[in-house]
């Protein structure tokens, strides 16, 4: 059969572009883009409708003449993402590829796609509302009290009978469920995102969607290997805004299949990935979209790397930091100067880490997470521990 055909790479575009729908938190503002339209590769034009206000009727003269301005504003995506997917032949055999390719790309998507596209959204909205100064000063010992007094911000700004949608992080979303108040006050609600309809759970009937913390931070570098928190970055602990105040405009190319014959690089079938996206907001609809972030964490010193001798091993690794909330520090182990693969150090809680005595010849990496009000972290540089 034959893989590299338009029916399957429209079909496994669609059904991506379904997993999409389902998965992502953001994924139901797409729906807001119908009324775009694209000018070039990377531009779209997104209308802004602004009416006058009603005046006096003159019982002479009649109606006082008023303009509707249409002002098509044109923006540009800032987001090109791709990626070349490859099956080995020998890990597939004929009859088992369309399934196999439809499970290692629904989970791509999945695991990659949806998290990147979710951790820009809602870094550039919380951007937004930190640049407008939209953010409130909560006490994450009252998080009910915080979200009603970002609803009551939006909705002074776009009235109270529109869809609201609340954007929590997961541990601030666990003390909000703790919370004597909301537990007789939440209930559950239909949410539609693009065909689905999701179950969520919602207050006064605005939707709370808790969101994973890698992905609620206020910025992000996106690079070669995915994206990661920029150094500069602050959680964000809820982000309040209209279901219908931004517009996320995904340009996705139809998948490109090539079967091992037709791939020159490799004996392998090859999937080529690639999105256009961006997350645009109406002037109309700035001030609507409102935050609370974690104090800003500033590390002074980082650790510094230590050459230590095998046998006698002795000396630590130690962070400073500052911030208007209360700090609280954990250490972790990695496996590269990348911070990969981190694993939090039983008992290394402090400012400083005492550098194990047992570790053998080679080199071992360990960074800092810098807490902030026992929920967001900021992390330290990488240092090196050599052992000679």
């Amino acid at each position: 059969m034959s893989i590299n055909s338009i029916e399957n790479a429209i079909r496994y575009s669609t059904e991506l572009d379904k997993m999409f729908a389902q998965k992502s938190a953001t994924g139901f503002f797409s729906d807001n883009a119908l009324a775009t339209k694209f000018v070039g590769a990377k531009t779209v034009i997104i209308p802004d409708v602004d009416f006058q206000g009603l005046a006096d009727y003159d019982r002479d003269t009649g109606f006082t003449k008023g303009a509707i301005t249409v002002s098509n504003t044109s923006y540009t995506m800032q987001m090109d993402r791709a990626r070349s997917l490859q099956i080995d032949r020998e890990d597939m055999d004929e009859t088992g590829i369309a399934n196999l390719a439809g499970k290692i790309l629904g989970e791509y998507v999945r695991t990659k796609v949806v998290p990147e596209c979710d951790a820009y959204v809602l870094s550039k909205l919380a951007g937004l509302a930190v640049t407008r100064a939209n953010t409130i000063e909560g006490d994450a010992q009252k998080p009910f009290e915080a979200l009603l007094g970002l609803i009551n911000e939006v909705q002074s700004q776009v009235g109270y009978d529109e869809e609201l949608v609340a954007f929590v992080d997961s541990y601030m979303f666990a003390a909000l469920q703790n919370s004597a108040e909301i537990s007789k006050m939440i209930t559950v609600s239909d949410f539609k995102q693009g065909d689905v309809t999701l179950k969520v759970k919602s207050i006064n009937g605005v939707a709370i969607l808790p969101v994973v913390s890698e992905r609620m931070k206020t910025a992000y570098s996106f690079g070669a290997n995915g994206f990661k928190p920029a150094d500069n970055a602050r959680e964000i602990y809820m982000l309040v805004t209209p279901k219908s105040g931004a517009h996320l405009v995904k340009k996705t190319e139809n998948m490109r299949i090539f079967t091992p014959e037709q791939n020159i690089d490799a004996d392998a079938y090859k999937f080529d990935y690639r999105l256009y996206y961006d997350v645009f907001v109406n002037k109309s609809g700035l001030d609507a979209i409102w935050a609370w972030v974690s104090p800003e964490v500033t590390i002074t010193t980082n650790p510094t790397n230590k050459t230590v001798n095998e046998g006698s091993i002795s000396g630590s690794l130690s962070v400073a930091a500052k911030s208007d909330g209360t700090l609280s520090y954990q250490w972790y182990e990695c496996s590269d100067e990348n911070g990969a693969n981190a694993v939090k150090i039983a008992g290394a809680t402090s400012a400083s880490m005492t550098i194990p005595t047992d570790l053998e010849a080679g080199k071992y990496y360990y960074f800092a997470k810098v807490i902030v009000d026992g929920m967001a972290g900021v992390n330290s540089s990488v240092a090196t521990v050599t052992v000679a």
